[in-house]
């Protein structure tokens, strides 16, 4: 790369671990992400740092775990609705911008509905989607029948299929800064209910959200109408790039914020979307970038949601500033030289669950909880527990000391 590289983030809404083609998904057909996968770096072993959604997007935009910035839950349109992104929080896209990244996001932002959390307010020049999580893919009505499509810091409806649009926006922001380097964070919607394929009638309007999950009855086939829908326009965001002569300039990175709910495939992990078990927060991630990452490579290491900061801040040589702790690490002696990550200890909190992450061992909290080894047993079906107990004690201690610790920095920055 002879210049700062592009960046294209590509993050979809539940997808779960199993249901792309290329993680042995067997009811979608998804040739473009496969492609990604095919012609870059797969991770086998990437988590999102929450089960559900405004948290994991809290850890993505800052590079900390979610619960220093107090974000822990959904951001809910009925009950949430001055709750968001505290200002003091610091983005990636400030990060990038910082260096002379133009900079925008195209889909869902969910870290805040008032304007002072606006994604404009974090680093992000261009801002067309929706604050909440979740609208009507026609009609763009939130959960409590609430128009949210914003051009900005402004309300602008805007006729079109979310997924589409996002794509449409993103390959415009593409071409206009073909000559610069950029930062592009597609935030799709899909698969996240409601289940609306593109030939699908609007079920909500103004005032009226329901039926919240959609009118189709059959789900799994919209949820793969969908699907292909948001593969076409990746596809179309990677022919672009091509194009436009930006392929060996541009990092594409492809994940998923948490796991899935059915119709979608967790592909034999136990547990789903708001679980802490594998199913909630093992997801797809895929690296493409030619010119620098391997074809047909597989990583089996341990990799967060919270990584792609640094990752991304050392593609464009952008500082950190010397306050801003990070947690996460730069992933890119993995993705180029498939070098081993640092041992680290990991750790995932929602409700009232906590796990710890160390190797191959994963150690959950609670009463209905236990100690398994990942390696052995991925499924997460046999408590070692009993067998283990120093190992136990040992994990536990450090879970603790980490829930007290980013409680406490919650409490310095209220």
């Amino acid at each position: 790369m002879k210049r700062r590289p592009n960046i294209i983030l590509i993050l979809a809404d539940d997808l779960g671990y199993g249901d792309p083609s290329s993680y042995n998904g067997q009811h979608l057909n998804t040739p473009n992400i496969d492609a990604l996968a095919d012609g870059g770096l797969k991770f086998t072993d990437f988590h999102a740092n929450a089960p559900v959604c405004s948290p994991t997007r809290a850890a993505l935009m800052t590079g900390r775990y979610q619960q220093r910035s107090g974000i822990e839950g959904v951001i809910s349109a009925r009950n949430h609705r001055d709750k968001g992104l505290a200002g003091n929080q610091i983005t990636m896209a400030q990060i990038l911008k910082q260096v002379g990244y133009a900079t925008a996001i195209y889909g869902k932002w969910h870290l805040g509905y008032q304007p002072r959390f606006n994604p404009n307010r974090f680093g992000f020049d261009e801002f067309r989607g929706f604050v909440s999580g979740n609208v009507d893919y026609h009609s763009h009505i939130d959960q409590i029948g609430q128009e949210d499509w914003w051009e900005n810091l402004e309300l602008q409806p805007e006729e079109g299929y979310s997924t589409d649009l996002i794509t449409q926006h993103g390959l415009s922001f593409i071409k206009r800064h073909a000559d610069q380097p950029f930062f592009l964070y597609l935030a799709h919607e899909c698969p996240h209910y409601p289940y609306q394929g593109r030939n699908d009638p609007a079920d909500r309007s103004i005032g009226n959200p329901h039926p919240v999950h959609g009118s189709r009855t059959d789900r799994k086939e919209a949820y793969k109408e969908m699907m292909e829908a948001m593969d076409e326009g990746i596809g179309q965001i990677v022919a672009t790039v091509e194009r436009l002569g930006l392929a060996h300039d541009t990092l594409i990175f492809f994940c998923s914020d948490n796991g899935p709910v059915n119709p979608g495939s967790s592909g034999g992990l136990r547990g789903q979307k708001g679980a802490l078990w594998e199913g909630g927060h093992r997801v797809p991630a895929i690296a493409y970038c030619p010119s620098r990452i391997p074809a047909k490579g597989v990583t089996t290491q341990t990799t967060v949601t919270f990584d792609l900061l640094p990752t991304f801040a050392h593609l464009a040589q952008a500082p950190i500033p010397d306050n801003w702790q990070l947690d996460g690490l730069n992933l890119w002696p993995l993705m180029g030289r498939n070098e081993s990550l640092a041992e680290r200890s990991l750790f995932w909190r929602f409700n009232d669950r906590s796990c710890i992450r160390r190797g191959d061992w994963k150690l959950m909290s609670g009463e209905d909880g236990g100690l398994f080894n990942l390696a052995q047993d991925l499924s997460e079906s046999v408590d070692l527990a009993s067998k283990h107990p120093q190992l136990v004690r040992e994990l536990q201690a450090e879970l603790d000391q980490w829930n007290q610790t980013v409680s406490d920095d919650v409490v310095r920055q209220s």
